[in-house]
């Protein structure tokens, strides 16, 4: 008998199909175990000896395979094949090994690069040994992530507050978003002006020309910088006497396809073209490498999606060829199959691009079979490969001097002709999005699209006619925030980071709040920006591009067996360690000082239209010095008269009217008497925003607090009245009784915003509706379009059935809950991840998703996870309200 382990059950089950009743093909689930999330897994002072737990899911796992492997003779290792898959089998093979499961068991590696009947019988005839490299260059990067991560993130907590872990490749990721950004803020547009001509020839086909000569002198980008030279510099230019043709310059040029995809530049294609992000188009690409059924037999229909290679496999071309010429015809099949080399610094994986497993297998075909997401990108990864054994392309790239006589005034025109398509037929490379100032060229040199359009036929010394002058104002842009496949662009060109982590580094900036995606754009939050200021300032060295590309390189060189990878991890930790020892002695004090002067800039940018305003003054006391402040929770703005000025604001850039608005709550603002009880009604701002107050603390030392309540989103400070207050002070209030059941309607403000609650279920109330005036038929709408709300005849929150667990055949079920979806089996219950959606799910990763949760249950002392609860409203009381969530000062 022999036993084949690989990572997911449904490549077990296609690998299964193709070897035979001889094979038993068993799935890892990924790994089987890891490093304790706790410190001292790897030990520095013991050799960097490393401590391997084995949870839940993996238990399970190798005692199956360990069953399996007691009556056999073989077994074979066939996990993914690149490091990590490397990896995966090596922690297989201890694990058995020292359980003694594997006494008189030969074991091997195998690896196919795409999930095919041919690839993989052809791999089981050449099985290997573990790679020793592959797995100390694993050791290696494991061991520097974990060591800078439990050994930074205290850092960073103690010193500065709010901020959560640091990871050695997500902190210079997030240097690159945050410089960008102070890049784009610290940019001051630049007028300047352009001056075009439109003309015809004998044709009378229109076409523009650029005045880029005037008096003998090429102008610069800035030469016309005002709107008078630009208007002199047209006049010239109408009161010409004739415009000729000096010269006509042809140039041929051959434009050459880009190679197959790797793993970034699918990623970077997928984003421009298909609007994907990275973590869904690896997401996809799994899919469409495990596999789809076609003619009764799963196949694979990409090779593997982790990979910096562009090399592709000579039966691949030859089979991409013969499509080109039946598609297009010989004129489009090069004499000589192009060859590709990568680009990428460190490129290191010796593994194929991505391609269609059978290019002769086209997208049409497919439609039945695929989903929208998984077609679209089979067509992508599909048209790129073939485009890239296509003819090149040739070009006539057409350039025309014109002298407009009389006023010592040249222009150029300037065009391409398509002279043969080639590959362009098929396929064309997308762009990112507005480059800002790399776009280089003077004031007489396209900013780039005039030379994709056609000109006339035109000679030396063919009179033209002058039709208009046009003069035209530009201002320079800033370069453009990151994209996610921008930013995938620049890591590859630094050589940071590998194929396989560039989504998770994305993910992880987004889960950790450093980050949002904006219009696709990656912004840094505030709590980002502090996080690398202070690892700029303190820890410099290791935020370096220059200096994490190097590290990257030295794993690359222990993979290589270059490099011994425990002097590696010997050289990083001494220095590593002592310069964490050298923060023990920061104090508080030298961290804001420090911060303050990084993201002054940022926080108090100073007004273009007062610049002798002082933007750290503070707009309450009229002497003090806003500066930044720590506290308990995070970063705040404060003023330096503190305590005699109690001024603070969120650490944010203040928007218009914001500092009047924080000014006039420095202190408490009367609204009016309670008409009931005679006290004062006061609006306030504690550090977690602004709300309203009845009466003071009450009872011994004022223990007993007054009734609050938050402003809801939407409500200003200067809008707020004694009646909108009594009315916010008020709630939760009575909307009216449902006209099924009879029981009222409460409309109030819990701790995530204003709900509507009928019985035991709650529903947010958007925005567009306010909580103080919402309707009987708005509430029973949105109550009736609750999600998860219970309905007659139905189970409580069924959920939709996605399998049946592989321990007890249980159903798995999936969820939509108030705060998101969430996958279910028996007590269990784990919530998707932000940025997973539920319409894209697979088995596979519930199971995975329920086993970390029932670990993490396990690790808490064995309890399990309850069903999601409920918000709960706050009591009804003589006035009142709803706390806000930290509301008071």
């Amino acid at each position: 008998m022999n036993v084949v382990v690989v990572e997911s059950p449904a490549k077990a089950k296609t690998i299964n199909k193709y070897l035979g009743k001889d094979y038993q093909v068993l799935a890892s689930y990924g790994h089987v175990r890891d490093l304790p999330a706790k410190d001292g897994s790897v030990d520095p002072d013991r050799d960097f000896a490393m401590i391997w737990q084995v949870d839940a899911r993996g238990e399970k796992q190798l005692k199956a395979i360990g069953e399996a492997v007691r009556k056999a003779d073989r077994l074979f290792l066939a996990t993914d094949p690149d490091r990590e898959g490397e990896a995966i089998s090596w922690h297989i093979a201890e694990e058995l090994a020292r359980r003694n499961l594997l006494d008189g068991v030969e074991v091997k590696r195998v690896v196919f690069n795409e999930i095919t009947k041919r690839a993989v019988t052809e791999a089981f005839k050449h099985p290997r040994e573990l790679n020793k490299e592959l797995i100390e260059a694993y050791l290696a990067r494991r061991a520097l992530d974990y060591l800078v991560g439990f050994t930074l993130s205290p850092v960073l907590w103690r010193k500065l507050p709010g901020s959560r872990s640091a990871g050695r490749v997500q902190s210079v990721a997030l240097r690159l978003i945050c410089e960008r950004e102070s890049e784009i803020e610290a940019f001051r547009p630049q007028e300047y002006w352009s001056v075009e001509v439109r003309l015809s020839g004998s044709t009378q086909e229109s076409f523009t020309a650029r005045l880029t000569h005037l008096d003998g002198n090429k102008l610069g980008k800035f030469d016309l910088g005002d709107q008078a030279t630009a208007l002199a510099a047209a006049g010239r230019l109408e009161a010409a006497r004739d415009y000729a043709v000096t010269a006509v310059e042809h140039k041929t040029i051959r434009r050459r396809p880009q190679p197959a995809f790797t793993t970034s530049t699918l990623q970077q294609e997928a984003s421009r073209k298909l609007g994907f992000g990275a973590t869904h188009t690896m997401r996809v690409a799994q899919r469409l490498y495990e596999g789809f059924e076609l003619n009764g037999e799963t196949v694979g229909l990409i090779t593997y999606l982790r990979t910096d290679g562009v090399s592709v496999a000579i039966e691949a071309i030859e089979a991409a060829r013969q499509v080109i010429g039946d598609r297009f015809g010989d004129a489009y099949v090069p004499v000589v199959p192009p060859v590709y080399k990568a680009r990428a610094k460190n490129a290191q994986e010796a593994h194929e691009a991505i391609r269609p497993t059978d290019p002769r297998r086209e997208p049409a075909q497919l439609t039945a079979q695929l989903g929208t997401d998984e077609l679209k990108l089979y067509r992508l990864i599909w048209t790129r490969m073939l485009a890239s054994q296509m003819e090149t392309a040739r070009l006539d790239q057409v350039a025309i001097d014109i002298d407009a006589q009389g006023q010592a005034a040249q222009l150029r025109a300037t065009g391409t002709v398509v002279l043969f398509d080639g590959f362009l037929k098929l396929y064309q490379e997308g762009r990112d999005e507005g480059r800002g100032n790399e776009i280089k060229g003077g004031a007489g040199e396209p900013d780039g699209g005039d030379s994709e359009r056609r000109l006339p036929e035109l000679f030396e010394g063919d009179r033209l006619n002058r039709h208009a002058v046009l003069p035209e104002q530009h201002f320079t842009q800033p370069l453009p925030r990151y994209g996610e496949a921008s930013l995938v662009k620049k890591l590859e060109e630094l050589g940071i980071g590998r194929p396989s982590t560039y989504a998770s580094i994305m993910q992880v900036l987004q889960d950790r709040d450093y980050v949002r995606l904006e219009k696709r754009r990656f912004q840094p939050e505030d709590r980002g920006r502090l996080v690398t200021a202070f690892l700029s300032s303190f820890f410099e060295r290791y935020v370096e591009y220059n200096f994490t590309a190097d590290l990257e390189s030295q794993l690359d060189d222990i993979s290589g067996g270059r490099k011994n990878w425990k002097a590696v991890l010997s050289n990083f930790w001494e220095a590593f360690q002592q310069k964490v020892e050298d923060t023990k002695e920061l104090s508080i004090s030298n961290v804001i000082d420090a911060l303050d002067a990084d993201l002054g800039p940022h926080f108090f940018p100073a007004d273009p239209d007062h610049p002798d305003k002082n933007p750290r003054a503070c707009p309450a006391c009229g002497e003090g010095r806003l500066g930044l402040k720590l506290g308990r929770s995070g970063g705040f703005v404060g003023c330096s008269n503190y305590p005699d000025c109690r001024y603070t604001r969120t650490l944010a850039v203040p928007g218009d009217g914001e500092e009047d608005a924080g000014a006039a709550l420095a202190g408490p603002v009367e609204l009016g008497a309670d008409p009931e009880t005679g006290e004062m009604v006061t609006l306030r701002k504690g550090p977690y925003g602004i709300y309203v107050q009845l009466g003071e603390p009450k009872g011994p030392k004022g223990k007993e607090k007054p009734p609050r309540a938050s402003l809801p989103k939407g409500l200003a400070p200067a809008e707020v009245t004694l009646e909108t207050a009594l009315a916010l002070l008020a709630l939760p209030r009575d909307v009216g009784a449902h006209p099924e059941t009879g029981e009222p309607i409460l409309a109030g403000i819990g701790r995530y915003g204003p709900y509507v609650k009928h019985q035991s279920t709650y529903c947010n109330i958007p925005d567009g509706d306010d909580v103080l005036t919402i309707g009987l038929n708005r509430a029973v709408t949105l109550i009736a379009e609750a999600p998860g709300r219970r309905r007659r005849g139905s189970g409580a929150g069924a959920g939709k059935e996605i399998g049946a667990h592989p321990d007890d055949g249980k159903p798995v079920t999936l969820h939509s809950g108030r705060y998101g979806p969430y996958v279910k089996h028996g007590r269990t219950i784990a919530s998707l991840p932000k940025g997973e959606s539920d319409q894209e799910l697979s088995f596979e990763r519930a199971l995975q998703l329920l086993a970390a949760k029932a670990e993490k249950d396990k690790a808490k002392g064995g309890r399990k996870a309850p069903a999601p609860k409920k918000a709960k409203a706050p009591k009804k009381a003589k006035r009142a309200k709803p706390k806000p969530k930290k509301a008071a000062g």
